[in-house]
């Protein structure tokens, strides 16, 4: 019969022919060890879940989540912000010749400036952005066309950089540092802030250009080559980005610690943005130590050296001006999102049984 030839061994992997001997023919057996949590016989605890238990656990939810959202939209809209078109779509704006005949092999800036009004002051802390719009720098090969090793300082990938890099790993048999098309494609508009007082006066605001990187950014991660301090000789033998119009041992060449593959512009930019629609940390505009406000209300000049095109693919540019709190910059989006899940809780919750 069927039942009578079955063997607990030969389902374990033992042969009944092999079993006996400890020739090189035996089989190990792949069953588990006889432990508990083997053979899955470790205690457990399932709730039973009843309208008893449940709609509290939403009641209280609810009565959480609803005061903490509450106090992040309160939160967030009491941080100032400002924002300025400046891409030069329209006629009547003061970039739209910069950006209609701008040309890459211009020797000579174009420039333009936007007038525009404070309604309220900025205490504080105010930081100043750049941002673009319909730039994708999540699309995939964007994203790889980097080499990490030669951004370290790595003196070999410096003069072979990866091959990620391609199509701008070289330029006329020379390699280029940076290599990619992150780098190629590095924001460098300069822009300048005046305050006009209410007798003409065009006073220069200070713009703070360091501290504006991740420290693990601009301590771990970048490092310019070692061996030579002067970066006009570490970088000799490599060419500059195809875009750019000077090397990246020129990028400030006043101030060693912001210079070459450290240079917190060119950090900033490398760290790429996951929507094609995103801010970027340009400018710190520290607090004064008086009780005068960071930026006045009144009547403020933007000067934009128009260097970045973005028209050639539908893209816009502007520039903000935000203060922070202790949860970032401004977003509602959080706490309505706490609201609306405190409050769908909140009412399951309402119909408590007795």
């Amino acid at each position: 019969m069927m039942a009578s030839s079955y063997n607990a061994k030969e389902e374990d992997g033992h042969h009944s022919g092999a079993a006996g001997h400890g020739g090189a023919g035996a089989v190990k057996s792949r069953k588990p060890d006889n432990t508990a949590f083997k053979q899955q016989r470790l205690p457990a605890w399932q709730p039973i879940l009843t309208a008893g238990t449940v709609l509290p656990a939403f009641f209280v939810i609810g009565l959480i989540f609803i005061p903490i959202g509450i106090g992040l939209y309160v939160t967030s809209n009491n941080i100032k912000e400002f924002e300025i078109d400046y891409t030069g779509v329209d006629s009547n704006s003061p970039c739209y010749s910069c950006a209609r005949n701008f040309s890459s092999n211009s020797t000579t800036p174009c420039t333009c400036s936007l007038n525009f009004t404070l309604e309220q002051p900025f205490e504080s802390n105010v930081f100043m952005y750049y941002g673009l719009s319909n730039f994708y720098q999540n699309h995939r090969r964007y994203v790889k066309s980097r080499d990490d090793s030669q951004l370290n300082g790595d003196l070999s990938s410096l003069k072979e950089p990866s091959k990620e890099c391609e199509p701008y790993r070289t330029s006329e048999s020379f390699p280029i540092a940076p290599c990619g098309a992150i780098a190629n494609s590095l924001f460098n508009d300069t822009l300048e802030l005046y305050y006009v007082e209410s007798n003409g006066t065009r006073n220069l605001v200070p713009l703070v250009k360091k501290g504006i990187a991740w420290w693990t950014d601009k301590h771990v991660k970048f490092r310019n080559p070692s061996g030579n301090s002067n970066l006009t000789i570490a970088f000799q033998g490599t060419s500059k980005p195809v875009n750019w119009r000077k090397p990246v041992f020129e990028l400030d060449p006043l101030d060693s610690e912001n210079n070459g593959f450290i240079n917190e512009d060119f950090i900033v930019w490398m760290r790429t943005a996951a929507l094609p629609t995103f801010r970027k940390l340009y400018r710190i505009i520290q607090k004064k130590p008086s009780t005068t406000p960071t930026l006045p209300s009144g009547r403020y000049i933007l000067t934009v050296t128009y260097n970045y095109p973005v028209l050639s693919f539908d893209g816009r540019k502007r520039m903000i001006l935000s203060t922070i709190s202790w949860m970032g910059g401004k977003n509602p989006f959080l706490g309505i999102a706490y609201i609306t899940v405190g409050s769908i809780c909140f009412f399951l919750g309402a119909d408590i049984p007795n």
